[in-house]
């Protein structure tokens, strides 16, 4: 089920081949007019054919409101999402895009270590020319399989020069984490956007050694995998402003119980990683499953991600 929020039928206006397995898409407005605003870390949703339905971070200018630039790597065990807009979408062509959605906002600070794998260096490039216009110290280190394979390399070490270093794994083996980890300044943020084995890496390395003020953000583009010490057990979740009392087996999701209630509810990923089914609690503890919440917002257990997340608790009070 798709938002009625920001939901729009943008036109394919341009397609360019950024790297092997890379292909770079312009979004446009049908009437040429202004696209709703967003700030560096936002992704959009692409409504596909069959209901496929996939988020591609944002990799152009906010302050560009007439385009949006996605960069999308042929995956080799695609569900189908990257195949289609590989093979099957071209200039001219209407998709329907939800959003955009920021779960990767850029917060302030001194100086900024950017890590990207990948393809994950979509979401940091708009990062970079914000944390330049505001005059901070930083340093991009991107890594991928091999150099042909990096998307944008040629644009950002002719923009920013010694700044960026490129660290194809063919030429230089893989990233120094640990230097890298050691090298944050107090107060210095590090994000890092790739494939899970970097950020499963860098999170441990992170763990206990950042110097005070300084904290590690994320953006994962599949689910963490996690094995539970105990089976799932049912749970009773109320809906207080529909005044339905729901209950959830094991085998069920909050989400697909709400649903089959006929609660309109805002849902996109069903992975806990985009963010769409973000919900207000109002009594119980949540057990969060999702890679959107920080664990400090975890703490605080005042909003769930329903799609996976369960409950500490035997009842839930949910905002819906």
């Amino acid at each position: 089920m798709e938002s009625s929020e920001n939901v729009l039928e943008l036109v394919v206006g341009g397609r360019e081949d950024l790297a092997k397995d890379v292909v770079g898409l312009t979004f446009t407005h049908p009437d040429g007019g202004l696209l709703p605003e967003w700030a560096p870390g936002a992704h959009i949703d692409l409504v596909l054919e069959g209901g496929i339905v996939r988020q591609y971070s944002l990799c152009s200018a906010p302050s560009d409101r007439r385009h949006y630039k996605i960069a999308v790597l042929r995956e080799p065990e695609s569900r189908g999402g990257s195949v289609f807009v590989h093979d099957r979408l071209s200039v001219g062509d209407r998709v329907r895009i939800v959003g955009p959605r920021n779960n990767f906002a850029l917060h302030p600070a001194p100086s900024y270590l950017f890590i990207a794998g990948g393809i994950g260096i979509t979401p940091i490039l708009p990062m970079l020319s914000r944390a330049e216009a505001e005059g901070a110290t930083w340093r991009l280190v991107y890594g991928g399989r091999h150099r042909e394979s990096m998307a944008f390399a040629d644009h950002l070490t002719e923009r920013y020069g010694e700044r960026v270093e490129l660290r194809p794994a063919d030429e230089t083996g893989l990233l120094d984490l640990e230097t890298l980890v050691d090298s944050v300044q107090a107060g210095g943020l590090i994000y890092c956007c790739g494939p899970e084995s970097l950020l499963s890496a860098l999170e441990q390395r992170c763990d206990g050694r950042l110097p005070q003020g300084s904290r590690l953000h994320v953006e994962r583009f599949v689910a963490r995998t996690t094995e539970r010490d105990q089976p799932d057990s049912t749970i009773e979740v109320t809906l207080s402003r529909s005044g339905m009392k729901l209950t959830v087996p094991p085998e069920s999701s909050i989400l697909e119980k709400v649903e089959e209630a006929g609660v309109p509810v805002t849902t996109s990923c069903e992975q806990g990683i985009c963010g769409s089914c973000e919900t207000t609690v109002l009594s119980g503890i949540p057990d969060h499953r999702d890679d959107v919440l920080d664990e400090e917002e975890k703490a605080e257990n005042t909003s769930m991600m329903i799609c996976v997340s369960r409950a500490l608790t035997k009842e839930l009070e949910l905002d819906l």
